[in-house]
């Protein structure tokens, strides 16, 4: 086709490749080094340190080989990803560091705590001692001094199952017999290996933020969070949320279902029906004693209180515990928090001066309290009705609850003291509701109960808001971050605590998601989160939808919910009605 050799040259590559990042600057260095040989040039590296990058739109270790020209992003500790590959990588140090201490004893990472960090058990001798749990982080910190190389190699799955054979770790062997993919990434530490679900630092040298303190029957392996990547945050006592997760752990045990490998035997072996009925059976026993706590605190308790993270089901398990007071002979009336929210001219902003709905401030408290004091003291109340696009607040229903009649109001702000200062502490009764799952892929590896949180909601909002999950993913930095403002410090503050994890849920909520998630665009940031839940959902065998029952709270997800249009009657003849009249009437 070209005959003419001068209209072009060929020429050798050149020695030297270069890299672009975001804010314009250029480093060049030789081809194939690592693109940590390059970040390394970065005045930023240490602050906060840097531990993998974004090239060409795809997040890759730090050990990567540059053999052109790229664009890349680094991302430091203080980035989700970036985050989440330390939390990774210093859960493998600690296995390492405690196989060598404890080699006879099993270590199980369980769940996570709100204050940075993974609560941890020991099997097979007796829980550590303060003495031992400080012997062990000394362990930990020796292995860091050393700068020892975090290896990554690829093996067939075979050999990777013969390893973990070896070893005695059933869990990892159960897992890995579902694995799809002929071979398996493992990191080396020394003479330890094991797999960990995502990438990991090149070695123990990044790993200089931690500590381990002693917690219940285990500890707690502390982690800097990435609003403050070099320092660790207090850790408050959680002993209501840890006793939710011991509950759950034993119901899993019950059940026999202990890990991702488990539950897939379970289903392969056609036990899904029964995993599905006992779930649901366990927690219907919880919503029936929550209501009975209800019941007999409501001659001084008229309000009850539900909050709770997003797309913890909170709409389904206020409905399921107004029918078990129904059952018990209690109308419960639900008043919307939503319908307080002030006029939007009053609304306040957040840093970036967009309108910021989920601060108290964005309430009118004071008019809430004193319309719940009116109505636990039986007087009529002309309540109010938010109108969302005008952005003003109107008149609502006139409402005079009966005598002893119990109100119940979920929002946001739930367990926050400052929700309702003028009302009495043992005027409410206070729920905190999450989706707490103790259902790990294995020993070593836990399921983050935001991803549960986020796959229920990117489901959701695509069935019933029309929402890519491009669109949720994006939204859900925002939604996290006012959890963390406004939800997490209060969870203590609640009376009872509902899990509304369940064991099979992310089985059925794979065939649902996997299509929304691949339809995420390459390039965005966002497609890098959709590609690691797809990897994170490969672990699952599916379960149909079908033959969920349909007052579940995972209905409320993937829809067919009959509890969607639940509402108490209002007719004021009935023992179960409510008396209001006016807008509403």
């Amino acid at each position: 086709m070209f005959e003419n050799s001068e209209l072009f040259n060929l020429v050798k590559p050149r020695s030297s490749v270069e890299i672009h990042l975001p804010d314009g600057r250029v480093i060049s260095g030789p081809r194939g080094a690592a693109v940590g040989f390059f970040l390394r040039k970065l005045p930023e590296w240490q602050d906060p340190p840097i531990v993998a990058a974004i090239i060409n739109g795809d997040l890759r270790e730090l050990t990567f080989p540059i053999h052109m020209d790229a664009s890349v992003q680094p991302v430091s500790i203080g980035d989700t990803d970036g985050a989440r590959l330390y939390r990774r990588s210093l859960t493998f140090l600690l296995e390492v560091a405690f196989e060598d201490l404890f080699p006879q004893a099993a270590l199980t990472v369980d769940h996570s705590v709100a204050s940075g960090g993974f609560y941890c058990q020991v099997a097979g001798r007796p829980p550590l001692n303060a003495a031992e749990v400080a012997a062990l982080e000394e362990r930990m910190r020796a292995l860091v001094a050393e700068d020892l190389p975090i290896e990554r190699r690829q093996v067939p799955i075979a050999d990777a199952i013969a390893y973990f054979e070896q070893k005695g770790m059933p869990d990892k062997v159960r897992l890995l017999r579902y694995r799809q993919k002929s071979h398996l990434v493992l990191y080396q530490l020394q003479e330890h290996q094991d797999y960990h679900h995502g990438y990991m630092v090149p070695s123990t040298g990044f790993l200089g933020y931690f500590a381990l303190t002693p917690m219940g029957e285990g500890f707690v392996l502390r982690y800097t969070r990435r609003h403050s990547p070099t320092k660790l945050l207090p850790m408050p006592a959680y002993p209501k949320l840890l006793e939710t997760f011991r509950q759950y752990g034993a119901w899993l045990s019950r059940l026999g279902i202990e890990s991702v490998g488990a539950l897939n035997d379970a289903i392969t072996a056609g036990r899904t029906r029964e995993v599905i009925l006992v779930s649901e059976a366990l927690q219907e026993q919880q919503i029936a004693e929550i209501a009975q706590q209800v019941v007999e605190r409501a001659k001084d308790s008229r309000i009850v209180l539900i909050a709770g993270p997003s797309s913890s089901g909170k709409t389904t398990f206020s409905k399921r515990l107004t029918i078990q007071l129904l059952a018990q002979g209690l109308s419960p009336y639900p008043i919307e928090l939503d319908n307080y929210f002030v006029d939007r001219d009053q609304t306040p902003l957040d840093e970036n001066g967009h309108y910021d709905f989920e601060s108290l401030r964005a309430l009118n408290t004071t008019l809430l309290a004193s319309h719940l004091q009116q109505l636990i003291n039986g007087e009529e109340v002309q309540l109010p009705r938010y109108n969302f696009k005008t952005g003003c607040s109107e008149t609502g229903e006139v409402v005079r609850l009966r005598k002893e009649q119990l109100i119940i109001l979920e929002g946001i702000h739930g367990l926050n003291p400052s929700l309702l200062p003028s009302i009495r502490e043992d005027q409410t009764y206070r729920v905190y509701i999450s989706c707490l799952t103790q259902l790990n892929l294995d020993r070593h590896n836990r399921i983050s109960t935001t991803d549960s949180r986020l796959l229920r909601r990117i489901v959701r909002d695509a069935r019933e808001r029309g929402y890519t999950a491009l669109q949720t993913i994006s939204r859900w930095e925002s939604v996290r971050k006012g959890e963390k403002m406004h939800i997490f410090p209060y969870q203590e503050n609640a009376d009872a605590m509902f899990n509304s994890a369940l064991v099979y849920e992310l089985s059925a909520l794979k065939a649902l998601a996997e299509p929304l998630l691949r339809q995420v665009p390459h390039g965005t940031i966002e497609h890098i989160e959709a590609k690691r839940l797809l990897a994170f959902l490969e672990w699952f065998q599916p379960i149909p939808e079908d033959i969920i029952p349909d007052n579940s709270i995972l209905r409320e997800f993937i829809g067919g919910s009959m509890l969607k249009e639940f509402k108490l009657w209002d007719n004021p003849d009935d023992s179960f009605g409510i008396y209001h009249n006016g807008n509403g009437g």
